[in-house]
């Protein structure tokens, strides 16, 4: 049986642009109100941004995947929400590991970038489904809200709390590297919330950095989320041209641009 679809947000004023949020729990997580201590980026990010001018809309949902977001119709639903001028910050990798085919959650993306496909029964629907890389789908994504005329943007997965000789684990060989290629092939925006975070982590140190987080390493506390809140602000203020540089709300001012990477 497929897993319950719940209702997500969507643009509180529809004549106003809006900032759509798309990806996985560390995003938004649960019903976005803290549940069991744990919260996502998206929640703490609409503070940063002036209401009376633009939406900020955060569609992400638990346990999805580049590949389950689309699948289960959740960007299909998103993208007819899209109008001219939207921005749209797009974060998946991680849930996009394990094999395919998979029958507990069938969720799993290919690894890389490339064209390869494979044709596997989903358990779920017990239809044939095909399966595309990771870059695959976050192309998909690109091109559908290009076609919008609006603007994508793609995030590099959050790191988990996760050390290795005295610093965070990176994924830059894995899904923080092949989006990071993916934006560079496709000339979009991009968001280094893997690298950039991690600098934030290893700054501070494993004492501090466990009370950012409400579980062994990967789904962020309150004030876990907003730390990362901020690194988006401050990713979102380096852009150059920055589709969102007039709509932050004052609260945004102490927060400067990331350093180039």
């Amino acid at each position: 049986m497929a897993r319950p679809r719940p209702q997500l947000p969507i643009p509180l004023q529809p004549n106003l642009p809006t900032i759509f949020l798309v990806g996985d729990s560390t995003v938004r997580n649960g019903k976005g109100d803290g549940g069991g201590g744990q919260w996502g980026w998206g929640e703490p990010l609409v503070h940063f941004f002036d209401l009376a001018r633009v939406n900020v809309t955060n569609r992400a949902l638990g346990g999805r995947s580049s590949r389950t977001y689309i699948t289960e119709g959740l960007w299909a639903e998103t993208l007819a929400l899209i109008k001219p001028g939207d921005v749209v910050l797009i974060q998946f990798g991680h849930n996009d590991g394990g094999p395919t085919p998979e029958i507990i959650r069938a969720r799993g993306s290919l690894d890389g970038i490339g064209e390869q496909s494979e044709e596997v029964e989903n358990p779920f629907t017990h239809q044939t489904e095909t399966i595309h890389s990771f870059g695959w789908y976050l192309r998909k994504y690109v091109q559908d809200v290009r076609a919008k005329h609006a603007t994508p943007i793609l995030c590099t997965l959050v790191p988990r709390k996760l050390w290795k000789d005295g610093h965070i684990e990176r994924n830059t060989g894995t899904y923080a590297g092949w989006t990071r290629q993916v934006a560079e092939t496709e000339k979009v925006p991009l968001l280094d919330l893997n690298e950039l975070i991690a600098r934030r982590y290893d700054a501070l140190g494993p004492e501090k950095v466990e009370e950012l987080f409400a579980d062994p390493h990967t789904h962020t506390s309150l004030k876990g989320a907003e730390l990362n809140a901020e690194v988006v602000v401050s990713a979102l203020k380096a852009l150059a041209p920055n589709p969102v540089a007039n709509s932050f709300a004052p609260q945004a001012a102490r927060i400067a641009p990331a350093p180039a990477n």
